[in-house]
């Protein structure tokens, strides 16, 4: 899995990197078959004003369906990284759970056309 960490309006330190991808590998690893990049991008909305402006925007593209997008703001950025996390991984669960359903309803309905293809049909006595 590729972390891609991004920063705008401010310097991305080593600290904030590595908390980032700690997070986030402890939030989304056991998916790592499914996901292979994630996007994170930071940015400070109103500069040195202050405020709940910190925002950490989490991005996951997904074979075969929409991506998962997740933003949270707050005015302490390591506070944001981590209820972000936390919520891409409970819409990441969510989202792969729908999907492995999709598919296993798709396989089933294929498999009863395909049974039905090849039942001999029968005429009333």
């Amino acid at each position: 899995m590729r972390i891609h960490i991004q920063a705008r309006g401010f310097e991305l330190t080593d600290g904030l990197r590595e908390h980032t991808r700690r997070r986030l590998q402890f939030a989304i690893d056991w998916a790592s078959d499914d996901v292979r990049t994630v996007n994170v991008r930071f940015s400070d909305i109103n500069g040195p004003r202050g405020g709940n402006d910190k925002r950490c925007l989490i991005q996951i593209p997904l074979n075969g369906s929409k991506g998962i997008v997740i933003e949270d703001r707050e005015s302490d950025l390591y506070v944001a990284i981590d209820r972000a996390a936390e919520r891409i991984e409970r819409a990441l669960a969510r989202k792969l759970k729908r999907l492995r359903q999709f598919q296993h309803d798709r396989i089933s309905r294929l498999e009863t056309m395909h049974i039905d293809a090849f039942e001999e049909p029968r005429f009333a006595a």
